[in-house]
C-alpha cells in the first residue's frame, strides 16, 4: 500500500539529519538502513506538515497520534510497529546526540504483528519448483540451468535473497559441498550444500562462461539477461516463473527450517544454519512445526 499523505509528501528534512542516521547504522545490512531511512523520512515529512521541522520539536503526543494516523490508514499492525521501531531507534540516536531534550517514543505502546511466516510449501510446489518440466517462455537452455541452481541453493541451504545474490564464485566449495554467504551486519557464515544444488550448479557454470563478458560478472555467481548482478525482484521473478501457486522467494528459507525442524534437527543448528543471532528468531519455525502436526493429528485420527 503507498503511504499516501506520508510517503508522499515531498519535503526537505535536512533538518532531521537522515543522512548522519544512516550513517551510523553499521552493524545493519544496506536494505535494513534503507527500511529505517525510509520510515524516518515518511514520519518527518507527517511531522512537518504539522509545523514541526526538526526532531527537537516532537513529542511523545505526536508519535501516538502519528501512529494512529497510520492505523486510520489501514496499515497492517506489524508494518505499524516496524515503523514504531525505526522511529524508537531513531530517537535514541537523537538523544545520544543530544538532538532532542528527551525521547518521545519513552512509554509509546504498539501492539505487534501477527508474527505469522509464510506458507511452508508441500511436495507439490517444491515438485514444481525444483524439478518443473522446461516451458517455452523458460528463454534459453542457460536461463534455465540458472534458475535450476538457484532454486535448490535457497531450498538446500535455507540462505536469504540477499546472500544468494551477493554469492561470488569464489564463495563456493562444491568439493566440500558448502559456500560462504555473508548475511545481515555484514556476518560471514559457511553453509552446506545439497548433492542437488551441488550438480544444479556445476550444470549451471558449465554454460555460464558463455555469457560473461567483464570482470564483474565473472566474480558474480549469478546474474540476469542484462548482464547485471542478479537482485532480489530478479530472484522473484525467477519464482513467479516455476511456481505452481502464488508464493514468496523468502517461502523457501521457511520451508527449510521447518522441514530440518520436522526431521529432528537441533535447534541450535538450524540456528546456525539460518544466522540467526537469537534463537528466539528460530523458535518461530517450532510453532510452525508444531501447527502442522496437530493439523495432520486431527485430519489422520479418527478420534481427534
Amino acid at each position: 500500500m503507498a503511504e499516501s499523505g506520508v510517503a508522499d509528501v515531498q519535503s526537505d528534512c535536512d533538518g532531521w539529519l537522515l543522512d548522519r542516521f544512516a550513517a551510523s547504522l553499521t552493524a545493519l545490512s544496506a536494505n535494513s538502513v534503507a527500511a529505517y531511512r525510509s520510515d524516518v523520512r515518511s514520519f518527518a515529512g507527517w511531522a512537518q506538515r504539522s509545523g514541526v521541522a526538526e526532531p527537537s520539536g516532537v513529542t511523545r503526543t505526536m508519535v501516538r497520534r502519528y501512529l494512529a494516523f497510520l492505523t486510520t490508514r489501514q496499515y497492517a499492525r506489524r508494518s505499524i510497529a516496524r515503523k514504531a521501531a525505526s522511529l524508537r531507534r531513531y530517537f535514541t540516536w537523537c538523544s545520544v546526540e543530544g538532538l532532542v531534550p528527551v525521547d518521545p517514543t519513552v512509554g509509546v505502546q504498539v501492539a505487534g504483528g501477527d508474527g505469522r511466516l509464510p506458507r511452508v510449501l508441500d511436495q507439490r510446489d517444491l515438485t514444481a519448483l525444483l524439478d518443473g518440466p522446461f516451458e517455452a517462455d523458460d528463454g534459453p537452455p542457460w536461463r534455465r540451468r540458472r534458475d535450476d541452481a538457484v532454486l535448490e541453493i535457497m531450498y538446500g541451504s535455507g540462505v536469504r535473497v540477499g546472500e544468494l545474490c551477493g554469492l561470488d564464485v569464489g564463495a563456493l566449495d562444491l568439493f566440500q559441498h558448502a559456500a560462504t554467504v555473508w548475511g545481515k551486519g555484514s556476518k560471514q557464515r559457511r553453509v552446506p550444500l545439497s548433492d542437488p544444488a551441488v550438480a544444479a550448479i556445476a550444470a549451471w557454470l558449465m554454460v555460464r562462461s558463455d555469457a560473461v563478458g567483464d570482470c564483474e560478472r565473472e566474480m558474480a555467481l549469478f546474474f540476469n539477461e542484462r548482464g547485471r548482478r542478479l537482485s532480489p525482484r530478479d530472484v522473484r521473478r525467477i519464482v513467479d516463473r516455476r511456481s505452481a501457486t502464488p508464493t514468496h522467494p523468502h517461502a523457501l528459507r521457511h520451508s527449510f527450517a521447518t522441514h530440518l525442524l520436522d526431521g529432528g534437527a537441533d535447534l541450535r543448528a538450524v540456528q546456525e544454519l539460518l544466522g540467526h543471532v537469537d534463537v528466539a528468531t528460530t523458535q518461530r519455525y517450532t510453532h510452525v512445526s508444531r501447527e502442522r502436526l496437530r493439523t495432520a493429528y486431527k485430519a489422520a485420527h479418527p478420534r481427534a
